[in-house]
């Protein structure tokens, strides 16, 4: 963490207290670029310099606009070479902004952006954001007339309900539906709208569904070639979409030509666009659209909005675009939390009447949704949440859990790590740092062992890889005792101390992750990958890397890019990612990255057992805590006007 981030991050509660403990609000740069536009504004102005300098630290934080009520009036220390004591009442500071020939309303072509709702922005910000809200609403407006679409689409409504009953056919020995299916929902919006948005846990079905979704596509399409691409933030979210794209496809596809016709490569975004060397803008982009009809984004909490602005622009106006993720998750690491946006409130049941009366007639039987009042198109209409738990019975520790931590409840999630000891879930109280290395150090050599012994088998690779994958230490923080790098480096003393690793860079099993993208070696962020000797090398070490089609790539270790250590990781690094067992390790003292996002991501990776090493009161803090980034989009998107069914729900 920066210096001084934690008391901005804190919250507005945390500016009153002891000014040496704030010293540090603001860093140099935010300093730097404030004193930078004052000068630009020809005379001194310091509210200018104020909103230039906490806009500035507020993106690096992860937000895309300064909420101005929240900084007016508060006092400030003396640490920024100004004689500034607070900043100004809000009133006043938005006369001061207004005045500014630096600071324009939304539209205008200036370096900051003044809204109404006194949300200060970076122009590029305001800009981005701007785009992608417009290219949503205007996917979700959509048509006055469902059925009209239809015709003009070419789509057979009773080819369009053969396929929906054969994809998702009802569960073996149920006469009738019993409640809505979302899956099935979900495939049927993809077909008919151009703007789709599919959240849910990890073993809801996601992927699995969007694979049904894009056969049915084909299906209805036949003879029509659709472009359709596959794509996400990471490399390692790319290759799990294409391995569930290819599982769905050989498990609910045997017409041959529909098979030959689903896409059979997953690739990231930053591929996607094609990124330019040495430049922030890609290849593709306004005045050069992608070659696409539809485009699939796994993974999307992980999309931040430049990023995902950046790819709608891209796109050619006729496209279908699929957001795939869980709302629920971490945000993406840099500025933006993009899918909790654009799914807005509490729950995804909700949709304007007109379309739950056309699923229900086209679908046949009753309506799948509410009445609810009458609209224009609604986000609302392009939004499904998927509940039903293919991996985790409704009894299981990790389910409950997830389910407590995602509401705020902190006791009630103790209480099952509690309980469930010995079971899939368990806690243990956080040991002191002295205490670290006999806790972690028989887990960590009975992992290590089991890698070990694959390691000679020449043609072992893939099961290799997938042991390593079994058990993973995640991290809230990077940095101090129970960080990342701490972590890390406690697991290789461990084992150079029990003689399994030489005292070298380039150990075998050594487990590394790419940190910055190679496109000359096809190497990305988020990448993982083993250091192994090389038979065809008489056993020189080589960095192996597996590939979507179950093959591996081999790199002389002195050729990667950026990378780290992974025995052990953040949990916003293991986003994408899944894992047998999870370990996940708190902090001792509480910090503002600490949030109910966090806790249930890390428990979200675990597939068969999570323990959590802790402090009570600060894993109760951490799960009452929201992670809540300033944006303009949630408003853009969900006017408080909208009138609003449910999905199997009888009230608006």
């Amino acid at each position: 963490m920066k210096a001084g981030e934690g008391q901005l991050a804190a919250g507005k509660d945390d500016f009153g207290s002891d000014p040496q403990d704030r010293q540090d609000l603001l860093e140099p740069i935010d300093i730097h670029f404030g004193r930078f536009l004052e000068r630009l504004g020809g005379s001194p102005d310091p509210g200018l310099f104020l909103a230039a300098a906490f806009v500035s630290r507020s993106v690096g934080e992860g937000n895309i606009c300064l909420n101005l009520p929240d900084f007016a009036g508060r006092p400030l220390p003396d640490f920024t070479g100004k004689s500034v004591q607070r900043c100004p009442d809000l009133p006043a500071w938005r006369r001061m902004l207004e005045a500014s020939p630096l600071v324009g309303k939304p539209g205008d072509y200036r370096p900051l952006i003044l809204d109404g709702q006194s949300r200060l922005y970076l122009y590029r910000y305001w800009e981005y954001e701007a785009d992608l809200a417009r290219f949503l609403i205007g996917k979700a407006a959509g048509t006055t007339s469902w059925r009209k679409s239809l015709r003009e689409a070419k789509i057979d409504p009773r080819i369009l309900r053969e396929g929906l009953d054969r994809l998702f056919p009802l569960p073996a020995g149920c006469g009738e539906k019993t409640e809505p299916d979302r899956q099935r929902i979900a495939a049927f919006t993809a077909v008919v709208r151009e703007l789709t948005v599919i959240s849910g846990s990890p073993g809801t079905g996601k992927t699995a569904t969007v694979a049904r979704a894009i056969m049915l596509l084909l299906e209805l399409f036949r003879g029509r070639r659709l472009r359709i691409a596959l794509t996400a933030p990471t490399g390692k979210a790319a290759a799990r979409l294409q391995e569930v794209m290819a599982k769905a496809r050989d498990e609910w596809c045997p017409d041959l030509q529909i098979r030959d016709a689903m896409p059979q490569q997953a690739q990231t975004i930053h591929r996607l666009l094609g990124s330019l060397p040495h430049s922030p803008y890609f290849r593709h982009r306004r005045g050069n659209p992608l070659s696409v009809d539809v485009v699939v984004v796994d993974e999307a909490s992980m999309v931040d909005l430049p990023l995902l602005a950046k790819l709608v622009q891209a796109l050619p106006d006729h496209a279908r675009l699929i957001l795939v993720g869980d709302r629920n998750q971490l945000a993406s690491v840099e500025a933006g939390a993009v899918l909790s946006d654009i799914c807005g409130g509490e729950s995804l049941d909700r949709v304007a009447q007109d379309f739950s009366d056309f699923i229900g007639e086209t679908d046949g039987g009753e309506p799948a949704v509410s009445p609810g009042p009458e609209g224009p198109g609604k986000i609302a209409d392009c939004l499904i949440e998927l509940r039903t738990n293919y991996r985790f019975p409704e009894q299981s520790g990790i389910h409950r859990l997830s389910l407590c931590v995602n509401r705020g409840e902190g006791r009630a999630a103790l209480a099952i790590l509690k309980d469930e000891a010995g079971g899939d879930a368990g806690w243990m109280t956080l040991p002191a740092p002295r205490d670290l290395p006999q806790r972690l150090k028989q887990p960590v050599i009975n992992h290590f062992n089991k890698c070990l012994d694959l390691i000679d088998s020449v043609e072992e690779y893939q099961k290799l890889f997938d042991l390593y994958d079994r058990s993973r230490i995640l991290c809230a923080l990077r940095r101090g005792p129970y960080g990342a790098a701490e972590i890390n480096a406690l697991c290789e003393r461990i084992l150079r101390e029990a003689g399994l690793i030489r005292n070298s860079p380039w150990y075998p099993g050594r487990p590394v992750m790419i940190t910055k993208n190679d496109y000359g070696l096809g190497l990305f962020n988020g990448d993982v990958g083993l250091i192994l000797p090389d038979p065809e090398r008489r056993g020189e070490m080589g960095a192996f890397f597996p590939e979507k089609d179950g093959r591996v790539r081999r790199f002389a270790p002195v050729r990667l890019p950026e990378h780290e250590t992974v025995h052990a990781l953040t949990v916003h690094k293991s986003q994408g990612s899944e894992f047998a067992s999870v370990l996940l390790i708190l902090p001792d003292r509480d910090s503002p990255v600490l949030t109910r996002e966090l806790i249930y991501t890390a428990i979200t990776r675990a597939k068969t057992r999570v323990e959590i090493w802790g402090n009570e009161e600060i894993f109760r803090r951490a799960v009452a805590r929201r992670n809540e980034r300033s944006s303009g989009l949630r408003d853009a998107l969900w006017p408080r006007e909208t009138g609003i069914g449910a999905i199997g729900s009888d009230s608006p």
